[in-house]
């Protein structure tokens, strides 16, 4: 999902198409790297893996919270700071274009309290997550996060919850509210790209209207909020293995799945299991998070790799777009055969090969698969954005260097797969 900012793009969970007969189904691309994971092409469960490594937890993208195709999951376990107080959630969204962990206060019990994060003078932090479509709502709150074996102690989170104080209206402007698990199609958003806070300097030397709020009672005033304050990735938190992660999924063949497990793997060469072998580095511009791609003569100025996305989404007049109320997807007559060309700000240039199916027979053909690497749209998207969504995660491992941390290929930010 693409999430609006002042000062970088801030791309969260998917595009929310829920109200087309295609069932919010995203997608585009293909891949050519070998990664690790299993896939099911029938309602069974996949087959039982070998515990993971402790830098290693479980994606799956399967039918999820509300059905809606191409959402990577995993398992977060929030924790009061300090205690034994956890609970854990699952199907939380894995979306590396966005930054910090949102989670529903329904999904945490009375004994899991976390503390209110207040700001310099003692006020009680809210956020406002804006994305093109919609937003979430709630306090900002501390919490010790647990991801496989990986954990970050006293880090602020956004526990969404649409009674808490009254949602300004400057933070309400741009659609649908997406409070609860059934909107949002997920319990919750773990934000694990290339940025460490999910707002940043600008958030830190300004009140950004839709941002960061401090409240009084029902009463929530706009407010500039210090980095060290703001909802943070979780991943440089981590400590050894908190420059990275890498989004290992396998091949979907034929189309689509009814399910596919795949791994998170945090850190870039850190351990055994995660050197950055011949990955191609792209750079990204250090404020705004994105690179150049250009694809049939066509440049667009702001690409990004977002497994949030659940399809490819760029624009394009090569194909035409399904009917009403599918328009958010291309329906080709047939599978296209496309490429385009990632240029990084460190001048590295990366061609990637990719499909584009008809997503309305692909999606009554599948009978409701997880799955669909074929699919892509024009929806919610600017003519200079290219979002590189699920489907690019396809057979390959991508992976997501932080920004100001050392890898063996460089210092973040960077993509690379």
């Amino acid at each position: 999902m693409i999430r609006l900012s002042t000062s970088r793009i801030v791309k969260l969970a998917t595009a929310w198409f829920i109200a087309c007969s295609i069932a919010a189904c995203g997608g585009g691309g293909g891949g050519s790297d070998s990664a690790s994971g299993s896939i099911s092409n029938t309602s069974a469960s996949p087959s039982a893996a070998p515990a993971p490594a402790a830098n290693v937890a479980t994606i799956t993208v399967d039918q999820g919270v509300s059905g809606v195709p191409n959402m990577p999951f995993v398992s977060v376990t929030v924790c009061a700071p300090g205690t034994g107080n956890c609970q854990t959630i699952d199907h939380v969204l894995v979306d590396t274009g966005s930054w910090g962990l949102r989670v529903f206060a329904s999904q945490l019990p009375a004994s899991v309290a976390l503390p209110q994060q207040t700001n310099g003078n003692g006020g009680a932090l809210a956020e406002c997550m804006q994305f093109y479509d919609g937003y979430t709502w709630g306090s900002v709150r501390q919490a010790d996060v647990q991801i496989g074996g990986e954990r970050a102690q006293s880090l602020p989170i956004q526990v969404i919850d649409p009674n808490y104080a009254a949602v300004p209206g400057t933070c309400a402007n741009v659609g649908a509210p997406r409070n609860t698990a059934s909107a949002l199609a997920a319990n919750g958003i773990l934000g694990i790209g290339v940025f460490k806070h999910d707002c940043g300097a600008a958030c830190a030397t300004q009140p950004i209207a839709g941002t960061y709020y401090t409240c009084s009672g029902t009463n929530c005033t706009s407010t500039a909020v210090a980095e060290s304050l703001q909802v943070a990735n979780p991943v440089p938190y981590f400590g050894t293995d908190g420059n990275g992660v890498i989004v290992s999924l396998p091949a979907v063949p034929g189309g689509s799945a009814a399910s596919v497990s795949g791994q998170l793997i945090f850190g870039i060469g850190t351990q055994s299991n995660n050197g950055l072998a011949t990955a191609q580095v792209v750079a990204v511009d250090p404020i705004r998070g994105v690179f150049t791609t250009t694809q049939n003569g066509t440049t667009y100025t702001r690409g990004f790799i977002d497994s949030g996305s659940t399809g490819l989404f760029f624009d394009t007049n090569l194909m035409s777009a399904c009917a009403s109320p599918d328009q958010a997807y291309y329906c080709p007559s047939g599978t296209e055969q496309l490429s385009a060309v990632n240029t990084g700000s460190n001048g590295q240039t990366s061609t990637v090969s990719f499909s584009v199916g008809n997503a309305a027979q692909i999606w009554q053909a599948s009978g409701g698969g997880a799955a669909m690497p074929l699919f892509a749209g024009p929806a919610f998207v600017g003519s200079q954005d290219f979002d590189w969504g699920l489907p690019f995660f396809y057979g390959r491992n991508v992976y997501t260097a932080i920004e100001q941390q050392s890898t063996p290929g460089g210092a973040g930010p960077y993509f690379a797969y």
